[in-house]
Formats: C-alpha cells, sequence, structure tokens
C-alpha cells in the first residue's frame, strides 16, 4: 500500500508542477513578459474551449471530462491524498 501511495504522489506532484509553471507562462505570456510560444498557445486555445490542455492530460489520469469538470476531480482526489 504504501508503495502504490507514493507512487501516485509522485504522480500527482509531477502533474501540479506542470499545471502550475504551465499556467504561470500563459500569465507571462499575457503580460508581454515572454513570448507566446505554439505550445502556450495551444494550452490558450485548450483553456479557451473548455479542454483539458495536452500537456496535462499527458500526466495526468485518463478522463474523457472537460476542463471544469476535470479541475474539480482533481481537486477532490488530491485530498484524498
Amino acid at each position: 500500500m504504501n508503495t502504490v501511495l507514493s507512487q501516485e504522489l509522485l504522480r500527482y506532484n509531477n502533474l501540479t508542477n506542470v499545471v502550475r509553471s504551465s499556467l504561470i507562462n500563459v500569465g507571462k505570456a499575457i503580460k508581454g513578459e515572454v513570448p507566446l510560444s505554439v505550445e502556450l498557445e495551444e494550452l490558450c486555445t485548450s483553456l479557451r474551449n473548455n479542454q483539458v490542455p495536452e500537456v496535462w492530460h499527458k500526466r495526468a489520469y485518463p478522463s474523457l471530462k472537460p476542463l471544469a469538470s476535470w479541475v474539480l476531480d482533481y481537486l477532490k482526489r488530491l485530498q484524498f491524498l
């Protein structure tokens, strides 16, 4: 049980780091502090269309939910870990 829990914690920490850093970079791009790359533009497009960005989806658990429901589910899962 301890091994599985530690693996899940590592997985969620990696996902949290990716989500946090990508949102920080989007904020900087909007302010004009960093150039808007193709990856950041795709991230913005996904967020605007209520879709989970591909960069998050690669590191996340499998889900077909739209972004709003995915975020709520993600936060609920974090509470239990």
